[in-house]
């Protein structure tokens, strides 16, 4: 029996769809488009943000995969409507927003962005000044968050002989292990806060004005989960002073249309404006093979589906991730 996957991504071309469909079993068949008239029940939605006609088409549906890290905030409303189909998303870019993370944490720790301005100006003054350089080996480094992400920037720390704390909802099985209800006790001797964690009830303005507060001068603080994890004045006010640093690639306000790609502010706050602060366009998952990446891990889930496995990637609705 055939295993029936429907995509309401109109964008895809037929050059992905002959690459999944060479990674997935012969039995598999996989349709396109928003228009369903003509389109019989199919086993599994993929989607990253359906409307209700999209989930109620198919009496056959089992299981939602969105197409890449996240629930979208839209999507977790309309799914607690149907707790019987399954929702899972992908980590096929955990890689690519890892090298970011350090990439970041690199650039800020080093200065590397103001050093490179100027002397593109003839100005040497940088190196004959006492701004401190930062070296990486035996800086003490929170990482909040050890999903997919996590992991591998852990691992990429540890490398760099970093001694590596982990914070997350739960103890995991791994040495310096602590749970979020311990972050104010490891904030303050924190030379890094590398923050990985999903956006949720609970992790909306985690990192407040007042844990803010409690890192110690200098510390480095790298955001590549969603930007409303950290109150948004309370990390500017703390970059203008000059006591942190920060390299961040997500943000709290975004471009709406492609016009307003060329000429929308990140935020309230000029933070474009300080020398401490790396910026990033929410990329870190981008790169060269991103795409490939995508496919190898949607061809997983679809396999493990037409073998009469359990997918990967499960999302809990009632957690957010």
């Amino acid at each position: 029996m055939s295993l029936h996957v429907h995509f309401i991504d109109e964008d895809i071309n037929e050059h992905y769809l002959q690459l999944l469909q060479s990674r997935i079993s012969n039995d598999v068949v996989i349709t396109v488009g928003e228009d369903l008239s003509s389109v019989a029940d199919y086993d599994i939605l993929i989607a990253g943000v359906p409307e209700e006609n999209h989930i109620t088409h198919s009496q056959n549906l089992h299981a939602l995969i969105i197409p890449w890290a996240g629930l979208p905030k839209k999507t977790a409303e309309l799914m607690l409507n149907y707790p019987s189909i399954s929702i899972h998303n992908i980590h096929h870019n955990d890689q690519t927003t890892a090298e970011m993370t350090f990439a970041l944490m690199i650039t800020v720790m080093k200065r590397i962005i103001p050093i490179d301005r100027d002397l593109r100006k003839s100005n040497w003054e940088r190196r004959y000044n006492d701004e401190p350089i930062l070296l990486l080996k035996d800086k003490r480094v929170v990482v909040l968050g050890y999903g997919a992400i996590g992991q591998k920037v852990v691992k990429m720390c540890q490398a760099f002989d970093m001694q590596v704390s982990i914070v997350s909802r739960t103890i995991k099985d791994i040495e310096n292990s602590s749970t979020i209800d311990k972050l104010p006790t490891l904030l303050p001797s924190c030379d890094v806060l590398l923050i990985t964690l999903p956006l949720t009830k609970e992790t909306e303005n985690l990192i407040s004005k007042e844990r803010l507060s409690l890192l110690s001068d200098n510390c480095t603080i790298v955001n590549i989960a969603r930007g409303k994890v950290i109150d948004e004045k309370a990390l500017y006010n703390e970059l203008k002073s000059g006591r942190l640093r920060a390299g961040i690639d997500v943000w709290y306000k975004y471009p709406m249309t492609e016009e307003e790609r060329k000429h929308t502010p990140v935020s309230n706050f000029p933070f474009h404006e300080l020398d401490n602060v790396v910026m990033t366009p929410h990329l870190a998952g981008h790169s060269d093979v991103v795409e490939d990446l995508r496919i190898d891990a949607l061809a997983k889930l679809i396999n493990q589906a037409s073998n009469g496995e359990e997918l990967d990637n499960k999302i809990d609705l009632d957690l957010g991730y």
